[in-house]
């Protein structure tokens, strides 16, 4: 037989608005001694709270509701770590749902958070270059934010939402000029899909820096996979013979890279340096280890749940956008040994 509140209240002697204060979390005053009691006992029956209820007293069911691209990237896993670290700290539960970066998937996962009363919701990647994504993101949150929920954007968001920020440009702005200090004058960039905004800003930085040595630079687009990158190398080294290096604007695509190098017979970084980007874990125990740009990915998903929740440290407010707060987190190039000088000859 299911535990009823108003059981709990009986066994403690106590109303049963007493009981709901207690084991609701709310702040209203109740005396220690009854509040303890209510717990204890609360315990003893194994009382399970009935959280839909609770959240309509609350305006919200303590839910974080996370958008993900895709739940087998790296980079989407590290970031929800870190929501977990601190969301488990808070006694929250965590939702994740798998978008597939389809729009309309997004938007309707975003409508069925809001529908089951999600506390917050942190879009864990960076928007879409897509007009129609943008209408539909915006008007989803502007009615979740109306109804009192906060959104919170992992990457640069194309609505005006709370936002935690890292530098992609200068991130491949610092792996170019790492590229070409080597003296590679010809590039290959496998990345992801152009309409993402993360994918932009990481080539835009890279281009910046070869273009100020007249180096130049190739551009092949596609998922952001191991296979991708593993298929897109010999696409590249079979029409470009003259590449030196091979960056992806993931590390598992650089992986992949690595892998269809080593199984031709090619020498990583003899024959051609491989560069990546996040320093996703397996990064640094790859054989050559993988030289890529750092993100701090399980601190961007606690930092996103901080703003959230309204703790953490100080915020910055962006510039004409007073009701907005802003983290911004930096990038570290990590140098290892899957880049070297170009090859003679």
């Amino acid at each position: 037989m299911t535990v009823t509140l108003k059981d709990v209240a009986q066994r403690a002697g106590v109303s049963v608005p007493t009981a709901s204060r207690v084991l609701s979390g709310s702040s209203y005053p109740v005396v220690e001694e009854l509040r303890l009691r209510v717990q204890r006992v609360a315990e003893e029956l194994d009382y399970v709270p009935n959280a839909q209820a609770q959240g309509l007293l609350r305006g919200h069911t303590g839910t974080i509701g996370v958008l993900v691209g895709d739940v087998g990237d790296p980079y989407f896993s590290e970031i929800v770590n870190g929501i977990h670290e601190r969301a488990t700290a808070e006694n929250l539960l965590v939702t994740i749902c798998h978008t597939e970066r389809d729009p309309a998937r997004e938007l309707g996962y975003f409508r069925m958070l809001q529908s089951h009363r999600a506390h917050s919701v942190i879009l864990a990647g960076s928007g879409l270059s897509d007009e129609s994504y943008r209408t539909g993101i915006a008007a989803r949150v502007k009615s979740f934010r109306a109804a009192g929920g906060r959104v919170v954007a992992i990457g640069t968001p194309v609505v005006d939402v709370d936002r935690v920020l890292v530098d992609n440009r200068d991130g491949g702005r610092r792996l170019g000029r790492h590229l070409v200090e080597l003296g590679h004058r010809n590039v290959a960039l496998i990345s992801g899909p152009a309409t993402l905004v993360s994918t932009e800003e990481r080539l835009g930085g890279l281009k910046e820096a070869l273009d100020e040595v007249g180096a130049r630079l190739l551009v092949h687009h596609g998922p952001s996979t191991r296979d991708e990158g593993y298929c897109a190398t010999g696409e590249l080294i079979a029409a470009h013979p003259e590449l030196t290096a091979i960056t992806g604007t993931a590390d598992q695509m650089a992986i992949g890279a690595l892998a269809h190098l080593r199984d031709h017979g090619h020498s990583v970084p003899g024959d051609i340096s491989v560069a990546g980007f996040n320093d996703i874990a397996v990064s640094r125990d790859l054989s050559p280890a993988l030289t890529t740009v750092r993100l701090p990915l399980q601190q961007m998903g606690a930092v996103a749940l901080d703003i959230a929740l309204g703790v953490g440290g100080a915020v910055n407010v962006p510039e004409g956008s007073p009701e907005f707060v802003e983290r911004q987190l930096g990038v570290e190039l990590m140098v290892r040994e899957s880049t070297g000088p170009v090859r003679e000859g």
